[in-house]
């Protein structure tokens, strides 16, 4: 079981970036999916939901209207993309594959926003 993040960099305040997860070794499209990222010195955060179809997502307030997740259960793949990125964005992203009690997480990608 594999979950591998890519796509973190150093961004300019104002960019985009969209972070990719690939899933491997289970039924990807089964599980839901949701983005988390924990900034240094504070606790991880939830981001972002998607449902195992595809068809409902949900973002916490912080990012709503700038990131958008999404995926593509052909290529076991879950995205996030992140527009009008702030310096409060920084952080480690990671994703995470749920159903029942399975619980699989990435190894994280960075994420730093500076000018």
């Amino acid at each position: 079981v594999q979950l591998v993040e890519s796509g973190g960099g150093l961004v300019q305040p104002g960019g985009s970036l969209r972070l990719s997860c690939a899933a491997s070794g289970f039924t990807f499209s089964l599980f839901v999916v949701n983005w988390w990222r924990q900034a240094p010195g504070k606790e991880r955060e939830w981001v972002a939901h998607i449902n195992n179809r595809g068809t409902f997502t949900n973002y916490a307030d912080s990012v709503k209207g700038r990131f958008t997740i999404f995926r593509d259960n052909a290529e076991n793949t879950v995205y996030l993309q992140m527009n009008s990125l702030k310096s409060e964005d920084t952080a480690v992203y990671y994703c995470r594959a749920t159903r029942g009690s399975a619980d699989y997480w990435g190894q994280g990608t960075q994420v730093t926003v500076s000018s």
